[in-house]
């Protein structure tokens, strides 16, 4: 691994390390909703996000082609892109109000029994306005400071936690304190993007941009609405399966989704891509740092399920299954949308700025917009079929059925996907590394299950750690390249810190001499 890779990388690093963080705080917020939750609570507030996504369906239409376009240099994308999706944000929460009161009159509250939760339902309606920004921010930041969504999202997850505390602990307000710290935390990270941002959105403003944009976001709100039909799974295990069912699901996926974080090492490749900047050789390192942290992540959720769930709440243990199931769905969408991601980078119909329908129908990026419909052709009479017509034995494996299916068209799809684009590009991939991540890993498993179960939050957080450290020294024993890596880490570190060092020492240096200012991507 060179030097310029670990520059490529280092993004994601920043990232990555930051979602670790983040971890804790994101597992103290789901602590307090748990521990003071009913199981069939905890399933009606995971249900109630699942309506806002579908008011957030053209929160991507602008971001998508933002990136594209600061990537390449285009002045004035940021302000532009901006603006318009604010305005498409205030819309969606306007629609969203009116519609989701009939929803829940007609449909939830019968089914929950209590008007008590409506007042919540509508306060996350400011949720999808927070979402639309912070969506469109963090599209420009890729492009030009994509450590920033790091920071960004640690900030959000600090403050999240911080009123989490305060309202819940301190007021005892359950369902309004976790919505409210939730909303809150997005409009101070929307606040540190907006500070970031603000060169850029001294530019001027160039409309022309709005029109190619919004012919080329036809393909985006496909694939949007592809996409929010497969999510239509969790509302059907809530309806048919019952509020535990959707609650096994969500808590299970409050851990999958860490394996899921080793996607952002990958953050700085597709502006790279699309900038023409990035070798093959990039690539593969890419994608082999990417699994080299996947891949134990997933042994480790796998065998610490029991324990995982546990500490949320007892009376998740009976979940595991549905972790398990979740954790290797997980992993395999990590791979999906690595690829996707390449596909989609060396695409360059647009490279000029001008987007062309016919052109764009032909695409690479027009095919991988198309796999969430063929997915949830696939999943959701599946699901719908597994959660009606079949004797299920209880809300596990009800869950655990349809995390199946969903692999299963996740499968298909992403080897039809592959096959059909073979030959279009071709990621290489260090299959001897691959196999040294997977005995490490499993190694490392064999260890884990030897030591205590754990059932408290310190004790498991310590194992989990531990386990990672285990699979770390195996790594470095056996992987030269993680050996390498690590070297460059450092030096990294060292570098940063002297450059630090020198801003420090040219603050005290007489004025009438300048100092060069830079900017990392």
């Amino acid at each position: 691994m060179s030097k310029k890779d670990m520059r490529l990388q280092y993004s994601g690093f920043i990232i990555f390390s930051a979602q670790l963080i983040g971890i804790i705080t994101g597992l103290i917020f789901t602590l307090l909703l748990t521990r003071s939750m009913t199981v069939s609570q905890y399933g009606i507030w995971t249900n109630i996000f699942d309506y806002t996504g579908y008011f957030t369906l053209f929160s991507g239409l602008l971001p998508f082609w933002a990136t594209r376009f600061v990537a390449r240099g285009i002045k004035g994308t940021a302000k532009t892109s901006s603006l318009m999706q604010l305005v498409i944000g205030l819309v969606s929460s306007a629609i969203y109000f009116p519609i989701v009161f009939l929803i829940y009159t007609l449909a939830i509250a019968p089914k929950i029994r209590t008007e008590a939760y409506l007042p919540i339902f509508l306060i996350a309606g400011l949720y999808i306005l927070t979402f639309h920004m912070i969506t469109v921010f963090e599209s420009i930041l890729q492009s030009i400071k994509p450590q920033a969504l790091g920071y960004g999202f640690l900030i959000e997850e600090v403050v999240k936690v911080g009123v989490a505390l305060v309202l819940i602990l301190g007021f005892k307000q359950l369902f309004l304190g976790a919505v409210s710290a939730l909303i809150l935390s997005c409009f101070v990270q929307i606040g540190y993007y907006v500070w970031l941002l603000a060169d850029e959105f001294k530019q001027k403003t160039d409309w022309s941009y709005l029109k190619e944009w919004l012919k080329g976001s036809t393909a985006i709100a496909y694939q949007a609405v592809g996409a929010q039909l497969l999510s239509f799974v969790a509302i059907l295990l809530f309806f048919y399966g019952g509020p535990s069912t959707r609650a096994y699901y969500q808590a299970a996926a409050c851990f999958s989704i860490i394996i899921g974080y080793a996607g952002a090492l990958s953050t700085a490749l597709y502006p790279k891509l699309l900038a023409k900047s990035c070798t093959n050789e990039q690539v593969a390192s890419s994608f082999r740092t990417v699994m080299m942290l996947a891949i134990p992540l997933t042994a480790i959720t796998i065998v610490m399920s029991v324990s995982f769930l546990t500490v949320l709440n007892i009376a998740y243990g009976i979940a595991w299954p549905v972790l398990i199931a979740l954790s290797v769905y997980t992993l395999i969408s990590v791979v999906s949308s690595f690829y996707s991601n390449c596909l989609m980078g060396v695409e360059a119909f647009d490279a000029e700025g001008k987007i062309s329908i016919r052109h764009l129908v032909r695409s690479k990026i027009f095919k991988v917009f198309t796999l969430p419909y063929i997915q949830a052709a696939i999943a959701l009479p599946s699901a719908y079929f597994v959660l009606t017509r079949l004797p299920v034995a209880g809300s596990v494996m009800a869950a655990v059925y349809a995390i199946l299916i969903l692999m299963s068209s996740q499968l298909l799809t992403f080897s039809a996907l592959y096959w059909s684009m073979r030959r279009s590009i071709c990621i290489p991939v260090a299959w001897v590394s691959m196999g040294k991540f997977v005995l490490a890993s499993l190694l490392m498993a064999g260890i884990m299950l030897l030591l205590p179960a754990t059932t408290t939050l310190l004790s498991t957080i310590a194992k989990a750690i531990a386990g990672f450290g285990i699979y770390a020294v195996l790594l470095l024993v056996i992987d030269k390249q993680a050996r390498q890596l690590v070297r460059l880490i450092w030096e990294e570190i060292k570098g940063t810190v002297r450059q630090l060092t020198s801003k420090g020492n040219a603050g005290n240096i007489p004025s009438g001499e300048n100092s060069a200012k830079t900017t990392e991507n």
